[in-house]
């Protein structure tokens, strides 16, 4: 298997471990140094434990988060993803999209950088 098509594969099983909020999937996709920014809330943690603590308290706040995705990018240990998230707030279907940047290393998850329109959600 080529480069692209492991790296594509190893997103398509995170954005599933993202889907059903298993952290366990999640944090064995980061490596032990990963960073997870969020530019648009400005949150940043970083290392696998901390990252794996904000990812739980995402879900916390948001139980029935899921994400669609609406493209992929796949080029020299990178990913690019394009999604749109849904969620429920104060009994309203909330949506909105955004794009997530993935530099790997040695298989792994080194950074996440997310860049949305989180702070101006759409009803549905």
């Amino acid at each position: 298997m080529d480069e692209a098509a492991g790296l594509e594969e190893a997103i398509g099983r995170y954005n599933d471990a993202w889907n059903v909020q298993d952290l366990d999937a999640i944090h064995a996709a980061h490596a032990p140094d990963v960073v997870f920014e969020n530019h648009t809330a400005g949150e940043r943690a970083e290392g696998a434990g901390p990252v794996r603590e904000h990812i739980a308290q995402i879900f916390r706040n948001w139980p029935d988060l899921r994400f669609t995705s609406r493209r992929l990018y796949v080029r020299d240990s990178l990913v690019v993803s394009e999604w749109t998230a849904h969620a429920t707030r104060d009994g309203k279907r909330l949506e909105w999209d955004g794009i997530d940047v993935f530099p790997f290393e040695n298989g792994l998850i080194k950074r996440k950088d997310v860049y949305s329109a989180g702070h101006r959600p759409r009803s549905s």
